[in-house]
C-alpha cells in the first residue's frame, strides 16, 4: 500500500547558510532576514480588540458546584482589553514595577490570562510559578527560592488551595488577591475589586512607556540538583519570537487559528509559544484542563471531541493517549481531524510507534497525514529556535534556524553544542550576574548544552538532528563516553509503548545501566486489576518477559558498551515534581532522577535489587 500524502503545509524556511570559524566551529542562519516585529505584545491586543472585537480570545469550561466541568466561558477581545486596562490602573495605584513585581500562583485559567494581559499594558513583570511548588511540595522550598528571587509586592492565586502555601511563605508586606476563597487569617483582595478598578489615561501613558526592553515577564527553568534560574523575558524576545514562528510556519497566520491547549503557562512551551502566538494572531485558545495523565486525560479527549484546533499541540504522552484513543473513538477521530493542519510536539522524544498509530488513524478518516511538526527551543530562546523543512520528519529531527536567529556549532568533548544569537535570546538570569555571564561565550552566543548532528551531512538544508544534552552524557570507567540522549531515544522505542522514560546508569562504572518509567498500559501486560500496586505489575512474569524481550534486542543491536544496556530495573515508584524529577509537561529530568535514587541506581549495579534484567546470552 503506497503512503497518503500529507495535508498542505508551507514549510517557511528550506535553506540555510553555512559559514566556517576558528577550530572546526560553524554558523548556520537561514537564508531570508527576519521581518519587522511590534516592540510589544501589548499592541497584539490593543489591534485585535479593535480589528475582531467580538471574536473570543480565552474559553474556559466553568466549574460546577460538584466540581464537574460545565460549558465554556468565552472572554472576546474586547472583554479582555478592557479588563486588562483596570488591572493595569490597579497595578499602576500600587507602584508596583520589575523590582517589585506581580507572582502568580495558579494553574491556566481566564483570571491567570486577563492578569497577564493587565500587567504587560501597566509595564509590571509578572512571574508564573509552577502550581506543585505550592499545591504538591512539603516544604515549599522552590516556592520561597521564588519569591526570594524575585521580591513580589502583589501574589495572585487562583482559590483557596493555595492558601496554606501563602501562609507559609509570604510576609503581610505581600497583597494576596484571590480568584475565589481567602487565607484564614489574614486580609486578602478579591479578583473582581482589581477588575472594577477604573481605567484612565495613565494606563495608555504606562504602556507608551513600555519598549522593546521592558521585561514583560520571568519565568524559572524547571531546575534539576539546583535552585531554578529567573529567566527575563522581555517585549523583544517575545515578539521577535513570534514573528520567527511565523516566517518558519506560515500556517500560524492563515485565520481562523484556534488552539486547545494544557500546556502550563509557568513553562515557556505553553506560556510564551502558544499564549503569545494567540495574542500575536488574534487566535482562540480553549484552555483545556486536561493533561496527559490517567487522571485527567478524559478531559482533553472530551474537549478534542467538541473543539476542533487549526494547529494542536502537545508532549510525547498526550500524543501517546490521543493516539490510543483515536483507534476506536469516531467522534475523537472526526473532530480533531477536520481542520487541522499541523501537530506539533516537543519536551521529549516520540516514539515511532506512536507517530505510526497517528498515521494509521489519520489515513483511516482522512485519507491523508498530518504534519508532525517539531523542532528545538528554551526557556532562554523564547523558546522558538529551530523548525523541520519537509513532512518527512523523523523522531530526533530539529531542523533549520529560525530567521534572525543565528546558530554557532561547537565541537565539545567529542560533540557538537548548538549556541544561539538572536533578538529571541534572553539578556540573562535576573539577579544572577555570574550565572548570566557563564550562560554567554565570547562571542556573545547562548550555551545552550544541547547537542547536534547533521541529518545528513551532505545536505545542509536539511538541518540538525537531537545528539542529547552534553550535561548527561557521561563516561563508563574505561572512559568510553555514553551518548545519553540517543540511547534513551532507542530504549523509549524498543520497548513503545510500555515505557514513559528511561534513565542511564553506570557513571564511572564498567557498564551502562537503565532506570525505567513505564507506561499505564503496562499493566494491560500484567493482566491485573487496577488498584494493583505498580511493585506487583512489574513483577508479573508477563510484564518480567516483555522487558526481558526489550533488553535482548538493545543488546542485539549495540555495538559496545557505550550503547549497551547491560542492566536494567522498572521503577515502581513513580517521578516527583516535589523533587524535580519531572516537570509539569511530563518530561523526567535525568540528572535530578539520579540525584535523589542514588541509592536505587548504586543497588541496580551491586545487584542487590528483586529484579534486575539483563541481556541473555
Amino acid at each position: 500500500m503506497s503512503q497518503a500524502k500529507f495535508r498542505p503545509l508551507k514549510f517557511g524556511v528550506t535553506r540555510v547558510s553555512v559559514r566556517d570559524g576558528h577550530s572546526g566551529t560553524h554558523y548556520l542562519k537561514a537564508d531570508q532576514d527576519l521581518q519587522e516585529f511590534p516592540e510589544r505584545l501589548s499592541d497584539r491586543l490593543r489591534h485585535w480588540a479593535h480589528e475582531a472585537p467580538e471574536r473570543t480570545v480565552f474559553a474556559r469550561r466553568i466549574k460546577q458546584t460538584d466540581g464537574s466541568l460545565g460549558d465554556w466561558r468565552h472572554i472576546s477581545y474586547q472583554e479582555a482589553w478592557s479588563t486588562a486596562r483596570n488591572i493595569a490602573q490597579g497595578l499602576i495605584d500600587r507602584g508596583l514595577s520589575a523590582e517589585r513585581p506581580v507572582a502568580i500562583l495558579s494553574e491556566n485559567s481566564l483570571e491567570h490570562a486577563m492578569l497577564a494581559l493587565g500587567c504587560m499594558l501597566a509595564g509590571v513583570p509578572f512571574v508564573p510559578t509552577s502550581p506543585p511548588y505550592s499545591l504538591i511540595s512539603v516544604d515549599y522550598d522552590k516556592l520561597k527560592h521564588v519569591l526570594k528571587t524575585v521580591t513580589p509586592a502583589l501574589v495572585f492565586a487562583q482559590d483557596e488551595r493555595y492558601a496554606k502555601a501563602i501562609t507559609a511563605t509570604m510576609g503581610d508586606d505581600i497583597e494576596v488577591v484571590m480568584a475565589s476563597g481567602s487565607v484564614p487569617g489574614r486580609t486578602t483582595t478579591s479578583f473582581a475589586q482589581l477588575c472594577a478598578v477604573p481605567a484612565t489615561d495613565a494606563v495608555d501613558h504606562a504602556m507608551a512607556a513600555t519598549g522593546p526592553d521592558t521585561i514583560v515577564k520571568f519565568l524559572f527553568t524547571s531546575g534539576s540538583t539546583k535552585l531554578p534560574k529567573a529567566v527575563i523575558n522581555t517585549n523583544r524576545m517575545c515578539c521577535a519570537n513570534q514573528q520567527q514562528m511565523t516566517q518558519s510556519m506560515p500556517v500560524l497566520a492563515e485565520k481562523p487559528l484556534v488552539l486547545v491547549d494544557w500546556l502550563p503557562w509557568n513553562h515557556t512551551f505553553g506560556g510564551n509559544h502558544n499564549f503569545g502566538m494567540v495574542m500575536f494572531h488574534g487566535g482562540t485558545m480553549y484552555i483545556d484542563d486536561g493533561k496527559p495523565t490517567p487522571a485527567l486525560m478524559h478531559e482533553t479527549l472530551r474537549n478534542l471531541r467538541e473543539i476542533a484546533p487549526t494547529v494542536y499541540f502537545n508532549v510525547p504522552t498526550g500524543f501517546e493517549a490521543i493516539a490510543n484513543a483515536m483507534k476506536t473513538d469516531d467522534a475523537l477521530r472526526n473532530t480533531l481531524l477536520s481542520r487541522v493542519k499541523m501537530f506539533f510536539y516537543a519536551g521529549a522524544a516520540l516514539a515511532q510507534p506512536i507517530w505510526d498509530s497517528l498515521y494509521e488513524s489519520q489515513e483511516r478518516e482522512i485519507g491523508e497525514r498530518i504534519v508532525m511538526g517539531t523542532g528545538l527551543g528554551m526557556t532562554e530562546s523564547g523558546p522558538f529556535g529551530l523548525f523541520v523543512t519537509s513532512p518527512n520528519v523523523r523522531a530526533g529531527d530539529l531542523g533549520v534556524p529560525t530567521p534572525g536567529l543565528e546558530l554557532k556549532l561547537v565541537d565539545t568533548d567529542g560533540k557538537t553544542e548548538v549556541r544561539y544569537r538572536g533578538p529571541n535570546i534572553t539578556p540573562g538570569y535576573w539577579r544572577a550576574p555570574n550565572e548570566t555571564a557563564e550562560a554567554f561565550d565570547e562571542e556573545g552566543f547562548f550555551k545552550t548544552g544541547d547537542a547536534v548532528k547533521w541529518i545528513d551531512e551532505t545536505d545542509v538544508h536539511l538541518g540538525l538532528k537531537f545528539d542529547g544534552r552534553i550535561a548527561e552524557d557521561f563516561k563508563l570507567a574505561t572512559g568510553t563516553f555514553v551518548s545519553v540522549g540517543p540511547l534513551r531515544g532507542k530504549i523509549i522505542a524498543a520497548g513503545a509503548p510500555y515505557i514513559q522514560d528511561a534513565v542511564l546508569t553506570g557513571i564511572n562504572l564498567k557498564e551502562v545501566g537503565a532506570m525505567v518509567f513505564t507506561t499505564p498500559r503496562v499493566r494491560e501486560l500484567a493482566g491485573m486489576p487496577e488498584n494493583t500496586p505498580l511493585a506487583d505489575v512489574l513483577a508479573a512474569p508477563a510484564v518480567l518477559a516483555k522487558f526481558q524481550q526489550v533488553v535482548d534486542e538493545l543488546s542485539a543491536n549495540s555495538t559496545g558498551s557505550a550503547n549497551r544496556i547491560a542492566r536494567m530495573c522498572l521503577l515502581s515508584e513513580p517521578p516527583t515534581i516535589d523533587k524535580g524529577e519531572i516537570t509539569d509537561k511530563g518530561s523526567i529530568n535525568q540528572r535530578s532522577v539520579l540525584h535523589h535514587r542514588a541509592d536505587t541506581v548504586a543497588a541496580l549495579h551491586e545487584d542487590r535489587l528483586h529484579y534486575i534484567l539483563k541481556p541473555q546470552a
